[in-house]
């Protein structure tokens, strides 16, 4: 248990952060099974819109620290990968 009232502030604030955080990345998790839901089963136009919805979400999320940069653009990567094939598949 913390003492200070400085310590007590920080334990606020981390709670606070660790909500935020999680809340952003419970988003981006969800919008990664809507994105995969329109790779297998939808068009590769609706797979793009998501797409870009996705990449905004991670990097929002990259910026405000909720995500390291780096895993933001590894996540961007790998999803466009499957949009490509999804693309050369369907052409």
């Amino acid at each position: 248990m913390a003492h200070s009232v400085s310590a007590r502030k920080r334990i606020r604030q981390n709670a606070k952060a660790r909500s935020r955080n999680r809340w952003r990345k419970g988003n981006i998790r969800t919008e990664i099974k809507a994105f995969s839901e329109a790779i297998l089963h939808g068009t590769a136009e609706d797979a793009k819109t998501k797409l870009h919805g996705l990449y905004k979400m991670l990097d929002q999320a990259a910026s405000k620290s909720t995500m390291h940069k780096n895993t933001a653009s590894r996540y961007k990567s790998r999803l466009t990968t499957k949009l490509n094939q999804k693309i050369a598949a369907s052409a």
